[in-house]
């Protein structure tokens, strides 16, 4: 479970832009502010139904939008060689100073 909320926190930060006002406040509150689907449904004054499926939609569209465009997967990728780029400065100070600018400017591409 804890997994599945992590990758939908990325997800949710990478196309949010892409969701409705109202997807967007479901899922803040669901998956960051950890209300549950009745305290949503309170809020909004709709069943919890309602905002199960709605939660159930909005997931299944951030899936796709994944599928497509990849944002999360590229975020990982470029995580794991900037890890690996750091291991190899450790043993390899004499290149520190050079790939340190370059992991800088990469991180800032996040």
């Amino acid at each position: 479970m804890l997994e599945k909320t992590t990758r939908m926190n990325y997800l949710y930060d990478f196309y949010q832009s892409l969701l409705t006002p109202k997807q967007r406040s479901y899922m803040s509150l669901y998956y960051l502010d950890d209300f549950s689907l009745g305290e949503i449904a309170e809020e909004y004054d709709v069943s919890r139904q309602a905002v199960y499926d709605n939660i159930k939609r909005t997931e299944a569209m951030l899936e796709e939008y994944e599928e497509k465009l990849l944002l999360f997967q590229k975020f990982q990728e470029r995580s794991k060689l900037i890890a690996a780029i750091k291991d190899i400065m450790k043993v390899s100070p004499e290149m520190s100073e050079t790939m340190g600018t370059i992991i800088a400017d990469l991180e800032k591409l996040d």
